[in-house]
């Protein structure tokens, strides 16, 4: 709550400059506000705004708009489990792009035992996925969460990486108004130069690969659309043959 009263006070100082500067509300008002659901600092503030003809409700709605817009992938930052977010939201998230993926099972597998994610026509899948957050910030994750053109450093971490057990990576970066794939093959995430080998002491094969604004061009050449995600799946599959 407190990111969203802020981006609408931002846009509300450049809003009320261009409508003669008639915008009094308080600060401290809004400090000392008690919320009680539904009515809360941003109800309070759309209604005086609205109430002192501030602001047209036209505006009020184009502005509204305009930050679902920037905001649509937020309410994933709210998940803060890991569990929750790396293999609920993430692999949900995946097989609705492509319902074509299977859960793996001895049936399709013989030798599974929960090494991968999906399965299709022989391909072994692992899913990671990692959320673009704010460098060097102590702040909670939402408040850490990044729109794709921030100009602040971040980032992405893709954690306990098996290229042994996979055939194929699926990676899925979250920014706040977008959503980025890439495919990669196990021998392709296994010899890229920024591949950390050994993130936890005695699980040998296992490693880790950090994106941040630094290195992420690097990887331009596996970013996928989400419709031709499993094209390149099968693309990839064929990769060291």
């Amino acid at each position: 709550m407190e990111t969203l009263i802020k981006e609408l006070h931002r846009q509300l100082v450049i809003m009320n400059k261009s409508a003669g500067n008639n915008y009094t509300l308080c600060a401290a008002t809004l400090d000392n506000l008690y919320s009680v659901y539904p009515f809360n600092k941003f109800e309070y503030v759309i209604s005086h705004l609205l109430g002192t003809n501030t602001i047209t409700l036209k505006q009020y709605l184009d502005m509204r708009n305009n930050y679902l817009e920037r905001n649509r992938y937020l309410y994933v930052f709210e998940i803060t489990a890991p569990r929750t977010f790396g293999e609920t939201w993430a692999q949900r998230h995946l097989n609705e792009l492509v319902p074509e993926l299977r859960r793996p099972t001895t049936n399709y597998d013989s030798d599974y035992s929960g090494q991968y994610d999906f399965w299709y026509n022989g391909i072994r899948i692992e899913v990671k996925a990692s959320r673009a957050v704010r460098r060097k910030s102590g702040k909670t994750l939402i408040e850490k969460a990044l729109a794709s053109d921030s100009h602040y450093g971040f980032d992405m971490n893709f954690q306990q990486l098996k290229p042994k057990c996979c055939d194929v990576f699926v990676w899925i970066g979250v920014w706040r108004d977008v959503i980025r794939y890439w495919v990669l093959s196990s021998e392709e995430v296994k010899t890229n130069p920024y591949y950390s080998k050994g993130q936890h002491r005695g699980n040998s094969g296992e490693g880790q690969l950090w994106f941040k604004e630094s290195n992420i061009a690097a990887f331009v050449e596996y970013e996928v659309s989400g419709r031709d995600i499993l094209s390149k799946i099968i693309e990839k599959s064929r990769v060291g043959e």
